[in-house]
């Protein structure tokens, strides 16, 4: 029999009070959690679907009971835990070299006291990374960094988020990257630094050819529309990473689990008016869905499998690639 070809699952365990400060909402700084309603949720989904994936964590919920309490539920249920930063700022692309590794070590200490081994792959908040959070990443010992997501989307995405945010902070004109990410690759690669140190990309994947994500929030959002059209969607993106020999990597969020009522605030954000049953079903076909074609695996995982890697990619470039 043919072994399948290998496909990752990752979570992103983005918290509320990180949306609303992206968003601009003040309420934030009160740091609201929907962690102890969407961790259950999403184990229970994972173990019935068979799926041992990689959780990355912010460092700032690690430090506090609920995120400490879910590092460890993942940790014991097999699941990698990863590098997610400290303040979950998604231009963290603006950080200096300095307050990368404070970030970066911040979390890493919280992890370890949270009982998982210390991580070895790194996410950027919004799909922010540059050529400075590189190198420090190559510095600190990481093996991959999981943070492009190769599309064209990104000047869009930033419209819809910024017509409901208030005006007033320059930074969220830089979110979720330019067109010139259509251009990146889809599949795992290396970064090309000063440094013979290697460290490895693996891109959150978009449909190939068509370059659009295919991620929950953007499934979720053609639910709202045509639950038929959605699958169809996700069920295409599969069907070509297979036809073209891509690896998939696949992205979860907590909000593919909860409901608007769980997220206060959250009225902005796509998908959020599907209810929370209907999420769930839905995650749970999509994780079946893709166990029925590929070896699922968590991203550091998948990172050892994949090797030969594709080219080099020049770390300069990230710098002007927003």
């Amino acid at each position: 029999m043919t072994t399948p070809p290998i496909a990752s699952v990752s979570l992103d365990l983005d918290n509320l009070w990180a949306y609303l400060k992206t968003h601009g909402d003040a309420e934030w700084e009160r740091m609201p959690s929907f962690l102890p309603a969407a961790v259950p949720r999403l184990l229970e989904l994972f173990g019935e679907h068979g799926v041992t994936g990689t959780v990355f964590a912010v460092g700032a919920d690690v430090e506090r009971e609920d995120g400490a309490k879910a590092v460890a539920a993942f940790a014991a249920g097999g699941h990698e835990v990863a590098n997610h930063s400290y303040r979950h700022e998604p231009w963290l692309h603006r950080y200096s070299h300095t307050e990368l590794e404070t970030e970066l070590a911040r979390t890493e200490e919280a992890i370890v006291a949270a009982g998982a081994p210390a991580p070895v792959g790194f996410r950027g908040p919004g799909f922010s990374v540059s050529s400075a959070l590189v190198e420090v990443l190559t510095e600190r010992g990481y093996r991959y960094d999981a943070s492009t997501l190769p599309t064209w989307t990104g000047p869009l995405a930033r419209a819809f988020h910024n017509r409901t945010a208030p005006p007033g902070d320059p930074r969220r004109d830089e979110l979720f990257g330019g067109f010139s990410q259509v251009f990146a690759p889809n599949t795992a690669y290396r970064w090309r630094t000063c440094s013979r140190a290697e460290l490895v990309e693996l891109p959150v994947t978009t449909m190939p050819l068509l370059r659009v994500p295919v991620h929950g929030a953007y499934v979720l959002a053609l639910h709202q529309i045509s639950p038929r059209l959605a699958r169809r969607y996700f069920a295409t993106a599969l069907r070509l990473c297979r036809a073209l020999g891509v690896s998939p990597s696949l992205l979860v969020h907590p909000t593919d689990v909860l409901g608007a009522t769980e997220a206060p605030g959250m009225e902005f954000f796509p998908g959020m008016a599907v209810p929370t049953e209907r999420k769930v079903a839905l995650l749970g076909w999509m994780l079946a869905t893709v166990r029925a074609s590929f070896t699922v695996v968590g991203t550091g995982e998948h990172v050892t499998r994949v090797r030969p890697l594709r080219r080099d990619r020049d770390v300069r470039g990230l710098d002007r690639g927003r």
